[in-house]
């Protein structure tokens, strides 16, 4: 069992762990949609899997340890998550959202506002005179999405959360990026953490979940009714999955993040990248309050190519190491192009207001050894250069040369 003074790598590594009827190690999968009441008019602790089931509840309360909540909920997908927090609005309410949110973030906002549950209102959470009369409007939600998605801005959390605790505002912090492994924002002063457990938390691409953690409890029992209300839960498999992942959390994130750095310093040295976001650089607007706030800058980078969409479509194309796919978080490394992929649901007027353009490239970087990842980016980046200088010569994705690997040292 875990003992709650654990440090969180082993609250990690052992939650839900031992203690099962059998003695078993592993908890069992609890994949019954009903249980059996004990009698007439007495349910049991659990009565019926959209409810409640133990495999999900052992999830549950790994997240909120991990991310010093009361509880969490544990949800289908990241989306119905970010669905679960709305329900603590209502017509004629206000939410400020940021700008350059994720764009399926940005597409149910408007869609709900447009059928009128709520009013949103997208800002530059980083102008801190914006979000000063931003909160002018008396927002009931604020949600921050620090480092945002797919440019790495970084909100200051404890700002946003003393203004909406002047302002009688709820805070939820979007956390899929970073993980309780880099940051905790409900020590920072947020209310509500969501999370895409598809990403980090389980790390293989191979569930898709959401969660919802709660600092109080009366929050956490209102996200409770309205996912039992409205079906929002997650299911028992892909619940043992997510903690199954999760148990190598923070060892997968240093990997992670070993690559990234050794990926950001080539990016920055390549003549065909214009600019790289990514808040370990010294140069980032918010580097600083990153540094303050997180654990670690994470394995998500972003970088604009000087030749815009063709440069971008060229480099993709070019990649072996580099899946073409949504998602991130995951053991494999990964390349999207977020305006014709993750954000291709916002405007073009929105994309452009939230500074996303068509040269703009967004790395997932993995696990993979980081020669192999170097390698293929800065030949793929070459290809890159010949193709820009010379725009009629086309180029066809080659296998890397074999090398030597009988000396290979993990970096």
């Amino acid at each position: 069992m875990t003992n709650s003074r654990s440090h969180p790598v082993t609250r990690a590594v052992r939650s839900g762990l031992g203690g099962g009827e059998h003695r078993s190690v592993t908890p069992p999968i609890h994949l019954t949609s009903t249980f059996e009441f004990e009698a007439f008019d007495q349910p049991g602790a659990h009565d019926y899997t959209r409810t409640s089931n133990p495999t999900r509840d052992l999830l549950a309360v790994a997240l909120a340890e991990l991310e010093q909540g009361i509880g969490s909920t544990i949800t289908s997908s990241g989306m119905s998550a970010l669905l679960l927090a709305c329900q603590l609005l209502s017509p004629g309410d206000k939410l400020v959202a940021p700008h350059d949110c994720y764009g399926g973030t940005h597409r149910l906002l408007t869609s709900l506002s447009e059928r009128g549950q709520f009013d949103v209102l997208f800002v530059d959470q980083g102008d801190e005179t914006a979000l000063r009369q931003a909160f002018e409007q008396q927002p009931r939600l604020v949600l921050v999405e620090t480092p945002s998605n797919p440019l790495l801005r970084i909100t200051d959390i404890q700002l946003v959360a003393d203004l909406c605790s002047k302002a009688g505002a709820t805070l939820a912090v979007d956390n899929t990026f970073l993980s309780p492994g880099l940051q905790r924002p409900i020590p920072l002063g947020a209310d509500l953490v969501i999370h895409s457990t598809t990403k980090y938390l389980n790390g293989h691409s191979d569930v898709v979940g959401g969660a919802v953690v709660a600092a109080d409890q009366e929050l956490h029992d209102e996200m409770q009714w309205w996912a039992n209300c409205l079906g929002l839960s997650g299911a028992p498999f892909d619940s043992y999955l997510t903690l199954r992942g999760l148990r190598t959390l923070y060892t997968r994130l240093r990997a992670h993040e070993a690559n990234t750095e050794a990926i950001v310093a080539l990016l920055c040295d390549h003549p065909e990248v214009a600019k790289v976001h990514y808040p370990g650089l010294a140069d980032h607007p918010g580097h600083e309050i990153a540094g303050r706030q997180q654990d670690g800058y994470g394995a998500m980078v972003s970088f604009e190519l000087a030749g815009g969409r063709a440069s971008a479509e060229d480099l993709v194309q070019a990649l072996n190491h580099f899946f073409l796919a949504e998602s991130l978080g995951s053991v494999e490394s990964l390349v999207a192009h977020p305006a014709t992929m993750t954000h291709a649901a916002m405007s073009a007027e929105a994309r452009e207001v939230a500074g996303i353009g068509e040269g703009l490239v967004r790395l997932s970087v993995g696990i993979e050894d980081v020669r192999d990842l170097t390698d293929d980016l800065a030949r793929a980046l070459d290809r890159v250069a010949v193709r820009s200088h010379a725009p009629n010569v086309r180029f066809r994705s080659i296998e890397p040369e074999p090398r030597d690997t009988a000396l290979v040292r993990a970096p």
